[in-house]
C-alpha cells in the first residue's frame, strides 16, 4: 500500500497493492496502524454510500463544527472524477481545488480532512460511491457550495451534469464566511 501526499496539507491518497489471479483480486482497503502512521484518523462513526449513473454530480458538499467531517472515500464500482475544496483560512491553499480520478480498478482512495468541501461526477452508468465519515450527519451543519462557481475554476470535464435542485442553487465560495 501506498500513502501519498498530496499539495494540501492532511489530503492524502491511498493506493493499495492489488493482488490479483484467475479467481480474481483481493487488497487491504483499512490498515488502522499504516493509516495512522499517514495522519489518517481511526474513529470513524458513519459509512455513506451512493450509486448513480453517469454524468452526475453531487457536491460539493461539507458540514461546519462542530459537526466538520473528514472523509475516508473510494469507488466500489464504476468511475469518478472526485473533487475537492480547501476551505481552511489558514492555509496557504485557501479556495484551491484539488481533483482525482477514483475507480474500481485501481481501488485508489482519498483521504479529506474536516474543513474541505467534497464532490464528484459520476463517469459511468451505475457507479457506486463509499465514504467513511469521523462524524455523524448533522442537517443544521450541512452547507454547500456552488459546482461550478467561476472563482474556483473547477474543470468538471462536463458541461450539463445532472444536478440536484440544491446543488444548481448552492452559494458561490465568495458568499461564504468560512469557519475552518
Amino acid at each position: 500500500m501506498q500513502i501519498r501526499p498530496t499539495p494540501f496539507q492532511g489530503l492524502v491518497i491511498i493506493e493499495p497493492a492489488i493482488f490479483t489471479d484467475n479467481r480474481g483480486y483481493f487488497f487491504e482497503a483499512w490498515n488502522k496502524d499504516a493509516y495512522a502512521k499517514a495522519g489518517i484518523p481511526s474513529d470513524y462513526v458513519q459509512d455513506n454510500q451512493s450509486a448513480s449513473v453517469a454524468n452526475v454530480l453531487r457536491g460539493l458538499h461539507f458540514q461546519v463544527p462542530p459537526h466538520a467531517q473528514g472523509k475516508l472515500v473510494r469507488v466500489l464500482k464504476g468511475a469518478a472524477l472526485d473533487v475537492v475544496v480547501d476551505l481552511r483560512r489558514n492555509e496557504p491553499t485557501y479556495g484551491r481545488h484539488f481533483k482525482i480520478r477514483l475507480d474500481d480498478v485501481r481501488n485508489n482512495m482519498l483521504y479529506i480532512p474536516e474543513g474541505f468541501a467534497h464532490g464528484f461526477l459520476t463517469l459511468e452508468n451505475d457507479t457506486v460511491f463509499f465514504y467513511k465519515c469521523t462524524h455523524h450527519y448533522h442537517k443544521e451543519s450541512e452547507r454547500s457550495i456552488r459546482w461550478n462557481d467561476p472563482d474556483l475554476n473547477i474543470d468538471w470535464e462536463t458541461d450539463m451534469p445532472v444536478l440536484s435542485e440544491k446543488d444548481q442553487s448552492a452559494p458561490l465560495l465568495r458568499e461564504f464566511e468560512s469557519p475552518f
